[in-house]
């Protein structure tokens, strides 16, 4: 579709934004896919438009923790995660090429009630260390990353927010550490869905490259805040309370209420 020239530079600063949020935490989708209906995108050629930047800054983020000492051994542990996620994201893509606009609204809406609430009830399990232990095999972490990976191939909005609370919640990881188990995941079933996307004619390239250059420029700055401060599972914590938070006024109105 036809933009207006303005549009690519804030698609390029929404995606930087984007890209720095979701390394960090996750939902930086509230201001790429945001900003593509504000211009006028359809909801499910927004959704599409939006899956490029998000797994370029995978690789991105991948690309600039390579280098330390932790990358191996949590890469290791993210590999056997992999599998179920990114078949539950192909099956997710396919799903939301068959879904209403406002059901996939409500759907992420009631999700980030739920996420918002499991956020603020645990705060010490979110800001404790790796616990030292053989990788969970259980079956039910198999179907959490299942279901998180269709949730993923769904929508895509959120899923940061998924992927850390099972990592830490349920696989006792650091913050910091699930953070970079999560994107390592992210970056494998992004790509199907991506794929899907295009094969079915719904990413709008020029706005996509916009937001991607935004995107990555945002994870390599991400990764390195990370890495270098030592408070970043504090202030990541943080993020995700005020981007949970944001993304439920937004999904339900509530700014209606104040204007």
């Amino acid at each position: 579709m036809d933009l207006a020239w303005y549009y690519y530079p804030l698609f390029f600063l929404a995606g930087m934004l984007a890209g720095f949020i979701n390394t960090l935490a996750g939902n930086g989708s509230v201001f790429t896919l945001s900003l593509l209906l504000f211009a006028g995108m359809p909801a499910g050629l927004a959704n599409g438009t939006n899956r490029l930047g998000a797994f370029v800054q995978c690789l991105v983020s991948i690309f600039t923790f390579r280098k330390t000492d932790k990358f191996k051994p949590l890469l290791k542990n993210s590999l056997s995660l992999m599998i179920p996620a990114v078949l539950g994201s192909i099956l997710g893509a396919n799903s939301a090429l068959q879904v209403s606009d406002e059901v996939l609204t409500k759907v992420i809406g009631y999700l980030m009630i739920f996420m918002l609430g499991v956020v603020l009830l645990k705060p010490k399990r979110w800001l404790i260390e790796t616990v030292h232990r053989e990788h969970n095999k259980s079956l039910l972490n198999y179907i959490i990353f299942f279901g998180i990976g269709w949730y993923a191939g769904f929508i895509q909005m959120g899923m940061g927010v998924l992927f850390l609370a099972a990592l830490v919640l349920v696989s006792k990881y650091s913050l910091i550490d699930a953070n970079f188990i999560k994107i390592m995941i992210a970056s494998t079933l992004l790509l199907p869905a991506l794929l899907i996307y295009v094969y079915n004619d719904q990413v709008d390239w020029f706005p996509a490259i916009a937001l991607t250059l935004g995107q990555g420029l945002g994870a390599w700055y991400a990764t390195k805040f990370a890495l270098e401060n030592k408070y970043a599972s504090l202030w990541v914590r943080r993020l995700l309370i005020v981007m949970i938070s944001l993304a439920i006024v937004k999904l339900f109105n509530l700014h209606t209420y104040f204007v």
